[in-house]
């Protein structure tokens, strides 16, 4: 299931790199991607410590699963982006 996710948001980054004229600023999106992670992993975090307990473990893993995953899914969107701009030049 996973591994869908990434060829979609690698498919997603190639229409997104040959739609859109020119270079993408890459550190943005990047920068983008790391800013949606600590959101996520920190509202997890919240949410384990709103529940307190066995919930804050739970609740702490899964916002770091989550902030790396947003990270990974943010460095495959910018390789569909590379490889959507080479298509653009061609």
């Amino acid at each position: 299931m996973a591994y869908i996710l990434q060829i979609l948001i690698i498919i997603i980054g190639i229409i997104y790199g040959y739609m859109k004229p020119g270079k993408e600023d890459r550190s943005a999106l990047l920068k983008r991607g790391v800013v949606i992670g600590i959101i996520l992993g920190a509202i997890m975090v919240g949410l384990g410590l709103l529940w307190g307990g066995a919930i804050l473990l739970l609740g702490s893993l899964a916002g770091v699963y989550l902030f790396i995953e947003v990270i990974i899914l943010a460095v495959l969107f910018i390789i569909g982006t590379y490889i959507g701009d080479m298509l653009e030049r061609r």
